[in-house]
């Protein structure tokens, strides 16, 4: 059978940005099994389309997430991203 998910590699490097907003591309990389390559896509795509604001501080970077704006599946638009990462991210 083969391996599939419920989440998307985007929203789970999301989450990840979420939980540490200083987190590197390796690092999420090494987290979801996944190629820094792909890692800087998906951050590049989650800019683009507005979820992700990146902050530079010196050598490092500061990621904020729009939590206020809607998923992009237009059967989803009345969801907000943080809505979502609070199931993802749930307070411990």
């Amino acid at each position: 059978m083969k391996e599939w998910t419920f989440i998307t590699s985007h929203g789970a490097v999301l989450a990840l940005i979420v939980k540490y907003r200083e987190i590197k591309a390796i690092d999420i990389a090494s987290e979801l099994g996944l190629t820094e390559r792909s890692v800087r896509r998906i951050i590049a795509d989650l800019v683009a389309g507005g979820y992700v604001v990146i902050d530079k501080i010196g050598r490092v970077n500061r990621y904020r997430v729009k939590s206020a704006l809607p998923l992009r599946r237009p059967e989803s638009r009345d969801v907000k991203v943080g809505e979502l990462l609070k199931v993802l991210l749930p307070r411990e």
